[in-house]
């Protein structure tokens, strides 16, 4: 059954008698053909059927036509199942999918651009027309006077079907085209709008025109189910019932009664608890219906009248359309339709009646994958042929992918039913090959920037499918997928990152191990001879550092050792080996390896996070030599070295006089030479220099470094005019970097987090001031409203205000976490911040070679302090031995000797074996140990020996265990003049 009511019309449209059409109240009227009409619609020239697929129009009265023409009924070839009309035209939907353009003559012809395309929905403007496809593509045509088309500014009207690539990836409910505006809406419920805007009916809160698709973000979480599309206003029905209009309101067509225009979506509050079911908008009014009542409300313009000839009122509330009861008993609201000047509500029997007519066929939705589909897949029950075009469809489509996995609300994605489905999909090698190279070439199609957060939800579902494939079939995939996340636009990798911070640690771990994985293995081909893969690595190791930045932002439990990539070493040691070779070759061949290995390392050197303490301290050696080789100009005498003799009674003073004479050589190649004493520096000087510098610097008399409690070292506060002494403090602790050695000083973390651009933080303050920062914490955990009345606590640290005023502000409960974070800056930054600045300075003067920075603190920290484990086993693993054997007896007695001295006594046998008591990063096994047997003689008269520069103690063969310990202990304690060797 058909009831409309408005303007004046042909008698029964000549789809019945006009006899047989029966008159309601204030000029409602209904018939009932014999074909049902299946769908219809109305725009301002004309009306359409359709009847058993055949498609019938009626010419309607307008200004320029004083009468309403005749039904004329469309000869077509194909099945028609949707019809919708515009201001001068219609557009046509068959069954199989095809669209067809009906112009003011009613001729049809195809239209052109959607050819091998098969078409679920279509809209109409005034003079531009919308489609979407099955695989959730979204086509435009018409005109583009005010951006309806979407494409972009300035781009002219086309009479051909083009593609909204902007869209793409967003998996699409509904299509909407109003006079020259366009909306679509997405199953999650976000709606998009574009075109003429001038009485605000994008609902974006102004009256600019949007040329391209823009989200509505007033109406977000609103959970949008439909929209329409007026003249110029729009209306939306969120799940429930309850509908939002916006736009033109000069007719009350909003229902907000007024008649004022609105730039955001408000709600119908007349219809408030109506749990509207349906709702259209047409030319200047809206009309919607609630299936439980069976009710049908109309809003705005009006035309009063049996016969719809009365005249032109206007309503700016929703009131009833007065339906016959016998409507209501036996029928039900199927569909309703706002025309220019009409409202049509096409009636159906309810289901059940015997006598019920046929329903049109529902609105299809996109193509989307289900367990149905991939069983007749993987079990091959179909063609080959029919499965490669289907798999092609959905996974070709981000939007259609993108729709497959979403939890029952449509709001997030499934991703136990993604995984269910991709794991399935591995029951068949030939259909997952397949998915593999369609969602491939996909991927390198996808708009660099997509409109929505949906569109990028395929950016979680492809590392699903890329955790479960094999290794030929990944490398190609996950390049393709890092590609196009490098390519997005910055708002889009906001977005991306942001949805990475609130993944599960399950499936943000699953992605740190699909890019990390596939930088192993680029590393381990690189090692193996494979050039021309460093592009591809950096690409990985891009994608792996947003991911390892959101993590420490987000403060994520996912650990540091879960980036690192241990082939790393594997290539350190090729092009360790590579430039063993090369010393003494000149093959061009070779050299370009090594270059290559150069390059990548530097590739590896942007992405530190990736390595290892070891390996970055392994590149920071390469790269620094090669920094070198890049400035040769600064190097002007004595082969790159810098010769520095000093007395040992006077160590500090020399070295500060040295500093003074050569400010502009620091970062040379430093030798030492003690003044009265043999020894050339092969390294052990110098790291014995470094030692008693440390300590010298200790009991410096200008009080530069002062010692807490914690026995930790940090800068004397007080100590304002002594800047050029902080200054060469900074110098010292860089040249022991640049040089490969360590200072003995015990600084905190938190001055390499400084050198780090990074803020210390309250734990930092405990590691150094365990008291002070426990009666901070203690403040923050006080349950007192008023924290001062107990601790008369002001915002001043020692007579210093941490603000302006500060004396005068209590501390309390509302501002005791500010105090505690300006306290803490206080130690670290603003008391220090002169003396930091020129320690700073010097310590880059000394080491400007900024690869340092490449360290996490904790590493920088090891570097310049040695490693804080003390493994004495692995000391007596890693030692090898000359003229004698583990196995031999004084060997054994020398590990049982070692092993009974004191921990201090082991650390002073490193400093006379080494120079230094410090760990090398990497534990002992980073230093050669080696034990020479000598026999002679006189070996009870003779102490032992250390040649410092190669690691090597010479051990007299002596006669008893009592012997080898005195000899021992004697040497640890009083040799501490260099001559060792």
């Amino acid at each position: 059954m058909l009831c409309f009511w408005g303007a004046q019309v042909r008698e029964g449209f000549e789809l019945v008698k006009p006899d047989q059409v029966k008159h309601g109240k204030c000029g409602l009227r209904s018939l009932c053909p014999k074909t049902a009409v299946q769908d219809m619609s109305a725009g301002r020239i004309f009306a359409g059927f359709i009847r058993d697929g055949k498609v019938s129009v009626l010419r309607l009265r307008s200004e320029d036509y004083d009468h309403d023409g005749k039904l004329k009924q469309l000869q077509l070839k194909n099945k028609i199942r949707l019809i919708v009309c515009g201001a001068d035209d219609a557009v046509l939907l068959s069954d199989s999918g095809k669209v067809l353009i009906m112009d003011k003559s009613t001729v049809c012809k195809p239209l052109k651009g959607l050819e091998n395309r098969q078409v679920i929905q279509i809209a109409c403007g005034d003079h531009h027309s919308v489609a979407l496809t099955n695989d959730g593509q979204v086509f435009v045509w018409g005109e583009n006077s005010h951006g309806q088309l979407g494409l972009r500014k300035d781009h002219p009207g086309s009479p051909s079907a083009q593609h909204v690539q902007s869209l793409s990836g967003v998996p699409l409910a509904q299509i909407s085209a109003g006079g020259d505006h366009s909306f679509v809406l997405s199953l999650s419920g976000v709606v998009f709008g574009w075109g003429k805007n001038s009485a605000g009916q994008l609902g974006l809160g102004d009256t600019t025109d949007r040329h391209v698709p823009t989200v509505v973000n007033s109406l977000n979480r609103k959970k949008t189910v439909s929209i329409s599309c007026g003249g110029e206003h729009t209306a939306t029905l969120s799940k429930g019932g309850t509908v939002f209009t916006f736009g033109s309101g000069g007719s009350g067509q909003l229902g907000h009664k007024s008649f004022r225009d609105e730039h955001h979506p408000r709600v119908v509050a007349e219809l408030w608890g109506s749990e509207v079911s349906q709702v259209t908008c047409g030319r200047h009014h809206t009309l919607v219906s609630v299936t439980s009542s069976k009710m049908i409300y109309s809003f705005g313009c009006w035309i009063h009248g049996k016969r719809g000839n009365g005249k032109m009122i206007k309503k700016f509330v929703p009131f009833p359309v007065d339906l016959s009861t016998q409507y209501n008993h036996d029928y039900t609201i199927e569909k309703l339709v706002a025309g220019e000047n009409h409202s049509f509500a096409l009636f159906f029997k309810e289901l059940g009646n015997e006598s019920a007519m046929s329903k049109p066929n529902p609105s299809r939705g996109i193509v989307t994958l289900n367990e149905r589909m991939i069983d007749r897949w993987v079990s091959e029950r179909d063609s080959w042929v029919t499965i490669k075009r289907e798999i092609t469809k959905v996974f070709s489509s981000a939007a259609c992918l993108n729709g497959s996995f979403l939890k029952a609300s449509h709001e997030e994605q499934d991703f136990e039913l993604a995984e269910k489905a991709f794991s399935k999909l591995l029951g068949n090698e030939k259909v997952i090959s397949k998915v593999v190279k369609v969602v491939e070439q996909m991927l390198r199609s996808l708009n660099p920037n997509p409109v929505g957060v949906e569109s990028l939800r395929i950016y979680f579902l492809v590392p699903e499918l890329i955790g479960r494939i094999q290794k030929q079939q990944r490398t190609e995939l996950t390049e393709a997928l890092a590609s196009k996340i490098l390519q997005l636009d910055a708002d889009s990798h906001k977005v991306l990152e942001k949805y990475w911070s609130k993944l599960p640690d399950d499936r943000l771990k699953s992605l740190v191990k699909i890019f990390r994985k596939a930088s192993a293995e680029l590393i381990g081909q690189i090692s193996r001879g494979k050039i021309n893969q460093d592009i591809h690595l950096e690409k990985f190791l891009k994608i792996l550092q947003m991911i390892y930045k959101v993590c420490c932002s987000a403060n994520r439990d996912i650990p540091n050792r879960d980036f690192i990539i241990h082939e790393i070493n594997d290539l350190l040691d090729t092009l360790q080996a590579t430039m063993a070779y090369l010393e003494d070759c000149n093959d061009v061949l070779d050299i370009a390896f090594k270059s290559y290995y150069i390059r990548t390392i530097k590739i590896l050197f942007k992405f530190s996070f990736a390595a290892d303490t070891a390996s970055k301290w392994r590149m920071f050696r390469y790269l620094r030599n090669e920094w070198i080789q890049s400035i040769p100009d600064l190097f002007i005498y004595n082969d790159n070295t810098n010769m520095l003799r000093i007395n040992r009674e006077s160590l500090l003073t020399d070295t500060l006089e040295y500093l003074r004479q050569n400010i502009h050589s620091y970062f040379h190649r430093l030798e030492v030479v003690f003044i009265g004493e043999n020894g050339v520096d092969m390294r052990g000087l110098s790291a014995e220099f470094f030692s008693l510098l440390s300590q010298s610097l200790l009991k410096w008399e200008n009080k530069v470094l002062e010692v807490h409690e914690s026995s930790l070292v940090w800068f004397n506060p007080d100590d304002m005019q002594a800047n050029r002494d902080f200054y060469y403090l900074g110098v010292i602790c860089g040249m022991a970097l640049y040089n490969h050695h360590y200072i003995n000083i015990d600084f905190p973390l938190a001055l390499f987090k400084k050198l780090l651009q990074q803020s210390p933080t309250l734990n930092d303050l405990e590691e150094l001031s365990p008291v002070e920062a426990r009666s901070l914490k203690s403040l923050l955990e006080e349950d007192e409203d008023e924290v001062v009345d107990m601790l008369f606590l002001d915002f001043t640290v020692k007579g210093q205000e941490l603000i302006p005023n500060g004396n005068q502000i209590p501390v309390t409960k509302v501002n005791r976490q500010k105090y505690v974070d300006l306290y803490v800056d206080f130690v670290f930054n603003k008391s220090v911040k002169s003396q930091f600045e020129h320690f700073s300075e010097g310590f880059s003067k000394a080491c400007p070679f900024d690869g340092w920075s490449m360290f996490h603190p904790e590493e920088l920290q090891e570097l310049l302090h040695g490693s804080p484990k003390y493994e004495w086993k692995e000391l007596q693993q890693c030692a090898s031995y000359e003229k004698c054997s583990a196995s031999d007896e004084l060997i054994k007695n020398f590990w049982t000797v070692f092993f009974e001295l004191s921990e201090e006594n082991k650390k002073k046998f490193l400093i006379f074996l080494y120079g230094t008591d410090r760990v090398p990063v990497g534990g002992f096994s980073k230093r050669s140990l080696k034990i020479l047997l000598l026999e002679c003689p006189d070996a009870d008269d003779r102490l032992p020996e250390a040649q410092t520069c190669f690691g090597r103690l010479i051990l007299p063969k002596y006669s008893d265990t009592n012997t080898l310990r005195d000899k021992l202990i004697h040497v640890i304690n009083f040799c501490k003049v260099f001559g060792r060797a």
